[in-house]
This record gives structure tokens, C-alpha cells and sequence, in this order.
């Protein structure tokens, strides 16, 4: 029997993880128990998502992540991947409108989410590294239960799987696991365990990144074992905006986080009269503000040196992390490594075209839709967040945002509430359950429905939002969405 999640979330005193798998929750929670810290836990349970999630994330994509210190003090993390050192520029002018086509082997950039680990780890870790490793290992090889929602993606991208033979032998093109069904996947394993005892040396210097550039020349593409090997992440300053009372907090480019403090700058400068909880007009609002957010990043946003899973976790020190990683659309590529149990990224889908600020270049990180965030209150830690589905990151963090620190709703209730999707300059997604009087305000400014333009139907096309804060008292408040698999466990 399933037990209700009051409307404010899940409440405890010390430690909360919110994620979107229950065995990643446990696993952190696990973690937190025997000491480690949030950043432990994060890394714990990101390793297990890229088990049991694999169209989502994996070894094979890339990480970033938001940390907010105990005193308040805010650090970013890009893990994000370059384009090919041997990127074939010259190639573009041959492709359809010159650009990266979605899954193409032209698309694969070098992965940055393991680097990314010990990165983190290195900094904020307490606990062995190996043994964060263990619970995700350990399903991989013996195999675990396929969730409901997992199941359901699996089983709408199963066309995707098709086009590579390894790809498609890895994760059973054709006849996608049910939910319940036992999944395994003993390479993987391998691969984790090789990384659990030499660090992440093992797969940028190691087998993988030899294999991964097998499968990408044998694809037509140009990413190479010296990728792997030149690959480094950065910490780096957060780019904020104050709202209603709350520093935002968020990775600066090439992600496009500025979107969202671009939208808030423009909705807080509003009345708040004009900005009244559930009125057709401030939504309407609310959506031109992203609408416009969006066109100043796709304008702007570029890598100032030239699918997705969250996981936010508090610790009992109050060490906050939001960590997000991803292979980018779901499945990635479509392009797997042989006998490493995992996909490669297509984040080159991300660049735009030819003479464009954020145009393909050799080692240059494309346009990147993960989008980590945080809140402070007071210069201490409110809130970690983080929206997956693409572009629906920085549009459901925005909506979020809006519900919570404008409209004062409880937190669970916030996340569960109906949201839309931009997906296009005039076409907007309006989810099921929307009050009739917003959707006709909506649709009557213009926004026609998008009549599937999303990749999937029903409710993941809204995103999947998970959140820990501290509430008033001191005490933890967590919620994870339920359009996905996730939940928010404490103590």
C-alpha cells in the first residue's frame, strides 16, 4: 500500500535525498547514515541512475552539478564534454541546414560525467570512493526490477536502439523490458568496478575510451581515445539574480541557466498584483517572460572558452548538492561501446550552425540544456533543484520558482502541479489537469497546441523535478515529481 505524500513534502530533521529512482534514494541515504557526505550521496546514487535509467544518463554523458557550502558559499560544476579535437568542420556544409543532425556520429562529444565524480569527490568526498560504487555495481551485474516510467521510455525510444548492433544487443531492441522485468547488465558492471578501484583514470585512460573510439570511427564519427584522455571539468562562480526574497543560483554558460534568471529579472520587476497565484494573465506572463528568456540564450549562450537525472541532497552539516547528469536526448547517440555497457552522448546536436556564436569547433562544449540549480535565503542555504526533460529545464524551474517563492505553495504540491511547455515560439504544450481558464488564456494569446512536436506524449513530456529545502525551522522539506520513478527519503 502506498503512502500519501502530504502536500509540503517529506519532512526530517537532518539529512534529506531527493532522486528519481527509490534504490538511488536508498543508496544515498545508506551513505548519509554510515557519514559520508551529500556529495557521497549524490555521486552513490548517480551512479545507480545510470544502471537503471540508461536512456536517461550514464557513464556516457556528461555532469554538472551546484554545491552550496554549509556558510552559504556557492560553487558550480561543469563537467560538460568538447567536441572532437579532429572535429570535421568542413563537413557541416554537406549536412541538412549545416548542422549536427540529432543522432549523428558527428554529435558525439567526450563524456565528462565520471571525470566529474572524482572531481567532486575529490573536494567534498568523506567516504572511500569505492565504496560508493558498490550498490550500482552490484545491480548491474545481478540484475534489477525495470521501473514503471523507465519502462514506458524504454519502450517509446525502443526505435532508437535499432540503427547500432551493439546498441541495439545491449539494451534489447525490439523486445524492451517490462516494468518488473529483471534487467542486467554485467558489462556495465565491469566497467564501474574498474573505475570503483582505479579511479577515473581507468575510463579516460583506460579500455573504455579505446573502445569508445571504435564505435565512433566505426560510426563515421571523429571522437578519439585522446578526447577521453584531454578531458577536464571546472569549478566555477554561479551566475544569480535575486527573487522574491531568494538568491537563484545558476551554472553559467554554455548551460543555459541564464535563461531562468533572465525570465525572473523580467517577472520581478512586476507588481506583484501582476503576478497573482493561478490568474490566466500572470501565467501568461510567466510564459512570454520564458519565451523571451529562451530566444536571449539561444542567441547568447555559447561555451565562453570557445535526458537527464538530479539528484539534490542535504547532509547533516548542511552540505547541499544538486547534481544532474545526462546523454543528452534519451538512448544518446544510439551509439554503444562495445563491451562497456553503455551509450555515448549526443550533446553535439546542441551546436547551432555555421557562423552562429555557438557554431561547432574543435574541442568546443556545445549549448547545454542541464541546468542544476540552487536558492539562498539570507546568504544561506533555501533550496537545491533541478528540472530534467531538456528543454523543459529551465521553463519547469522557472514554473517552480514562481510557485514557491511568489505564490507561497507547498512544496510537493508545487511539483505536482500542471505545468506547459514552450516548444516552440508559438506553440505551447498545456499539460492535463491546467484550470480551463488558463489554458484558454493560453491558447487565445496565440499558442497553438504543438499537436506532438514533443518527443513523447502524456506526462514526461513536463519534465521530472526533484527538490530539497530547508524550511523555516531548520528542518528538511523534500519532494520528487511524479511524473518520474523518484522519491525523497530522510531522517
Amino acid at each position: 500500500m502506498t503512502t500519501a505524500i502530504p502536500p509540503e513534502g517529506v519532512r526530517a530533521p537532518h539529512c534529506m535525498v531527493a532522486t528519481g529512482h527509490p534504490l538511488a534514494a536508498q543508496a544515498a541515504l545508506r551513505v548519509l547514515r554510515e557519514g559520508g557526505s551529500a556529495v557521497d550521496a549524490a555521486l552513490a546514487a548517480d551512479a545507480i541512475l545510470g544502471v537503471v535509467e540508461p536512456m536517461a544518463t550514464g557513464i556516457g554523458g556528461d555532469m554538472l552539478a551546484m554545491i552550496v557550502e554549509p556558510d552559504g558559499h556557492a560553487v558550480s560544476y561543469n563537467g560538460t564534454g568538447r567536441a572532437p579535437a579532429a572535429f570535421p568542420v568542413e563537413v557541416l556544409a554537406g549536412l541538412p541546414n549545416q548542422r549536427i543532425p540529432e543522432r549523428h556520429a558527428l554529435s558525439l562529444t567526450t563524456p565528462g560525467a565520471v571525470r566529474g565524480w572524482e572531481d567532486l569527490h575529490r573536494r567534498y568526498g568523506r567516504m572511500e570512493w569505492k565504496q560508493l560504487f558498490a550498490p550500482a555495481i552490484a545491480l548491474a551485474r545481478d540484475g534489477f526490477a525495470v521501473a514503471p516510467v523507465a519502462a514506458r521510455e524504454w519502450a517509446v525510444f525502443d526505435r532508437v536502439l535499432h540503427q547500432d548492433p551493439v546498441c541495439a544487443a545491449l539494451y534489447r531492441a525490439g523486445r524492451p523490458p517490462v516494468a518488473g522485468e529483471t534487467f542486467s547488465n554485467p558489462e556495465l558492471a565491469r566497467v564501474l568496478s574498474a573505475i570503483a578501484a582505479e579511479g577515473a583514470d581507468a575510463y579516460y585512460l583506460g579500455a573504455p575510451a579505446q573502445a569508445a573510439e571504435t564505435a565512433s570511427r566505426h560510426a563515421g564519427g571523429a571522437l578519439a581515445a585522446a578526447d577521453f584522455a584531454a578531458h577536464r571539468g571546472d569549478f566555477c562562480t554561479p551566475v544569480s539574480t535575486e527573487f522574491r526574497g531568494l538568491t537563484i543560483l545558476e551554472c553559467p554558460p554554455n548551460t543555459h541557466g541564464v535563461a531562468i534568471l533572465h525570465a525572473l529579472d523580467e517577472l520581478g520587476q512586476l507588481d506583484p498584483a501582476l503576478l497573482a497565484e493561478d490568474d490566466p494573465a500572470a501565467v501568461l506572463r510567466t510564459v512570454r517572460a520564458m519565451g523571451r528568456a529562451m530566444q536571449y540564450a539561444k542567441q547568447t549562450v555559447a561555451d565562453p572558452a570557445g535526458n537527464t537525472v538530479c539528484t539534490v541532497v542535504v547532509d547533516r552539516d548542511g552540505l547541499a548538492v544538486t547534481l544532474m547528469t545526462s546523454i543528452f536526448k534519451r538512448f544518446g547517440s544510439g551509439i554503444a561501446v562495445p563491451g562497456c555497457g553503455f551509450v555515448l552522448q549526443n550533446r553535439g546536436f546542441g551546436f547551432a550552425g555555421p557562423g552562429h556564436i555557438n557554431s561547432p569547433a574543435p574541442g568546443k562544449r556545445p549549448y547545454h540544456t542541464v541546468v542544476p540549480g540552487a536558492a539562498l535565503r539570507d546568504g544561506r542555504f533555501h533550496a537545491g533543484f533541478g528540472v530534467v526533460g531538456g528543454l523543459m529545464q529551465p521553463q519547469g524551474q522557472l514554473q517552480l520558482l514562481v510557485r514557491l517563492a511568489a505564490w507561497q505553495q507547498p512544496l510537493q504540491a508545487a511539483l505536482d502541479a500542471p505545468r506547459w511547455r514552450l516548444e516552440s515560439d508559438t506553440a505551447l504544450a498545456i499539460e492535463a489537469g491546467t484550470p480551463p481558464a488558463i489554458a484558454k488564456a493560453l491558447r487565445d494569446a496565440g499558442y497553438g497546441d504543438p499537436a506532438g512536436l514533443g518527443e513523447l506524449g502524456g506526462r514526461s513530456d513536463f519534465g521530472g523535478a526533484q527538490i530539497v529545502m530547508r524550511d523555516a525551522d531548520g528542518s528538511l522539506l523534500g519532494a520528487s515529481d511524479k511524473r518520474k520513478d523518484g522519491i525523497a527519503l530522510g531522517e
